[in-house]
């Protein structure tokens, strides 16, 4: 079957979100749209950067995330989902994911223009994923912090080591975001200079 990448954009960008909250997170929201915008691109998936409670599991497993946040958080929030995880037998890591977004380019000439964008201004992790039919490039930040923080009913940090955590996790999101703002920006300014991305 040919790749159409028009015809599949369509397909793509009408469909019903099957992230888990359903929607593309408000932070994130804007680059998406000025992607999806431009005739010689679209997004797949995407996130703002998250901070979560999660099984420790390798496969994607049912109910895998039992706390889940695109914001910041504090002690007081972090604790009162620690006891409802608490039920669960086994380990439960502590995680702060980094924003990305997956984007499928027209054809070479267009996914080197979206990744050099992206990989020369703080997004260091950016990858070409594909470099034939769908052309995926992954826009991807660098800020993650992943450690256990429950294993069998018991805490296996204290209060102080979760502040110093919550601060870091928190800033991290900030960068993110800035990230996201910053390529919004470069993305209007090219725009207008060149009438192109």
């Amino acid at each position: 079957m040919t790749f159409n990448f028009d015809s599949t954009k369509k397909d793509i960008l009408n469909k019903r979100d099957k992230s888990n909250i359903g929607i593309i997170d408000d932070k994130i929201l804007e680059l998406c749209n000025l992607i999806n915008s431009n005739k010689n691109y679209f997004t797949t998936s995407s996130c703002s950067g998250r901070i979560l409670l999660a099984k420790d599991n390798d496969k994607k497993i049912k109910n895998i995330f039992l706390f889940r946040t695109h914001g910041k958080i504090n002690l007081k929030k972090l604790k009162e989902s620690i006891k409802v995880c608490k039920k669960y037998e086994g380990v439960i890591n502590f995680k702060q994911e980094p924003c990305f977004v997956v984007v499928s380019c027209r054809d070479k000439n267009s996914q080197w223009k979206l990744f050099s964008k992206a990989r020369n201004n703080g997004w260091k992790k950016t990858g070409i994923l594909s470099i034939d039919k769908k052309f995926l490039i992954e826009i991807m930040s660098t800020e993650n912090i992943n450690f256990p923080i429950i294993k069998n009913n018991e805490m296996l940090v204290d209060d102080k080591f979760l502040e110093i955590i919550i601060d870091k996790a928190n800033i991290n999101l900030e960068k993110g975001w800035k990230k996201i703002n910053r390529l919004v920006d470069l993305i209007n300014m090219d725009t207008i200079a060149n009438g192109k991305l």
